[in-house]
């Protein structure tokens, strides 16, 4: 019975996904599902995006937490549309809640829409959410050992953002051996070291969304 409830939840899930996917297609929006642990610092390096790329790029947010919408408050803050889904328990978002978000923000009047799923690296790798591209940010505080542990969420990663590069000298995080074990897992996808707080490797993170959110249109 839990294999058969799964797999019906799943294809009601893959149906909203396909839909969505349309929907961004139509309207030639880059749509990126953001996956990472809790305290990973995916929401400051959101908000520095959103302003250093206020010119460049109209981008819109769908906030993703189990409660408070204190993400989305810091996001407005920095200039951009935000929705908060407060899962009120649940470990990730779901196709169909992205897909009643959608109507609560301009998107006629946006190029990206990036979706800040719920801190956690399990349950949203499992869910697709219509998203063009997935984006993985892994901080250096949490170990090196995250790739090994949750191989689901790196495999299926289009970029990891190796975030907190500046905290390199003071923690013990072996770089190398992190790429090596992302490479194992997944050979296409972009390794990118950034800080969201130092701006150290952010040009490159978006030099790479300019050029997906061009491929995309």
């Amino acid at each position: 019975m839990k294999v058969m409830l799964r797999k019906k939840i799943l294809d009601k899930n893959e149906q909203a996904a396909l839909q969505n996917r349309g929907f961004f297609s139509k309207s030639g929006l880059l749509c990126i599902n953001m996956i990472s642990s809790p305290g990973s610092g995916k929401t400051t390096l959101l908000a520095r995006t959103i302003q250093d790329l206020a010119s460049k790029l109209r981008i819109g947010v769908i906030e993703g937490d189990i409660k408070t919408d204190t993400d989305a408050r810091k996001i407005r803050a920095a200039g951009a549309p935000a929705f908060q889904i407060e899962t009120e328990g649940a470990c990730h978002l779901s196709a169909q809640q992205i897909k009643d978000a959608l109507k609560e923000l301009p998107c006629a009047k946006l190029d990206v829409i990036v979706i800040e799923n719920v801190g956690n690296l399990v349950c949203p790798s499992d869910f697709d959410l219509g998203e063009g591209v997935r984006v993985v940010v892994l901080s250096v505080p949490e170990g090196d050992d995250k790739p090994r542990k949750y191989p689901g969420s790196f495999s299926k990663a289009d970029v990891v953002l190796v975030n907190k590069i500046d905290l390199l000298e003071h923690v013990e995080f072996d770089l190398d051996k992190v790429k090596r074990d992302i490479r194992r897992l997944n050979p296409d996808g972009e390794i990118l070291q950034v800080s969201a707080r130092t701006g150290q490797g952010m040009q490159d993170w978006y030099q790479w969304l300019r050029e997906r959110k061009e491929q995309s249109a």
